[in-house]
């Protein structure tokens, strides 16, 4: 298989309560950089480390991988599509759970590791 370039890597944490969750990053050094905090989601920032808070969105925590963009949050010139991810883990053996509808993204797909942590690929370009 190719070197599959799945983007930025996101911890996505399932929190119970999001204003408890952000104080407690915040004195971590975490800073908000995107989200809505009214629709029960954020995204928070330390340098290169980004968390997700989502409250009431997913039962488990989750690896989340963003085509298209960097670490930092600005877009990447050339990125694999999410679509050719999906060919090219299905051709290497992998069951995905959701796949993209389309020949393109803006798309995702999931798929669960042998430990059952789920993962998450999310093309938003």
């Amino acid at each position: 298989m190719s070197n599959l370039n799945l983007g930025a890597f996101c911890m996505s944490l399932t929190v119970k309560d999001i204003h408890a969750s952000k104080a407690f990053y915040e004195k971590l050094g975490f800073v908000e950089t995107g989200g809505n905090i009214n629709q029960n989601w954020i995204v928070l920032r330390n340098e290169d480390k980004v968390i997700g808070l989502f409250q009431g969105m997913f039962d488990k925590n989750m690896l989340t991988f963003n085509p298209g963009w960097d670490q930092q949050a600005q877009p990447t010139a050339e990125f694999t599509d999410v679509c050719e991810i999906a060919k090219q883990l299905k051709a290497s053996g992998l069951e995905l759970n959701e796949t993209p509808k389309g020949e393109s993204g803006p798309a995702y797909i999931t798929l669960t590791d042998p430990d059952g942590n789920p993962v998450l690929i999310d093309q938003h370009r």
